[in-house]
């Protein structure tokens, strides 16, 4: 099954990751996306916390299609399973 857009959670400063999910089917996939990997797909020094939220929307459809190929990958991390993508998971 395909992955499709969840919803949109939230900055986690102590993690300095953005949260989100993915949905396979009824089944939530926790994601998170590091800021660092969002500033490098920018080509930022540092994104202020304050827009961290419109960085990950403005980048969401290319987070996602990386979420969904890491997940076809079964690639998960931590507890509970889920995705997290970091600056190499889009050097390719």
């Amino acid at each position: 099954m395909e992955l499709t857009r969840g919803r949109f959670v939230g900055y986690e400063f102590a993690r300095m990751v953005m949260l989100f999910s993915m949905l396979d089917g009824q089944r939530e996939i926790p994601c998170a996306v590091s800021t660092s990997a969002m500033d490098d797909l920018e080509s930022v020094v540092r994104t202020s916390p304050n827009q961290r939220e419109a960085q990950f929307m403005s980048l969401r459809d290319r987070i996602e299609e990386r979420a969904a190929r890491k997940f076809l990958a079964k690639e998960f991390e931590g507890t509970p399973p889920g995705i997290i993508l970091r600056s190499i998971d889009f050097a390719t």
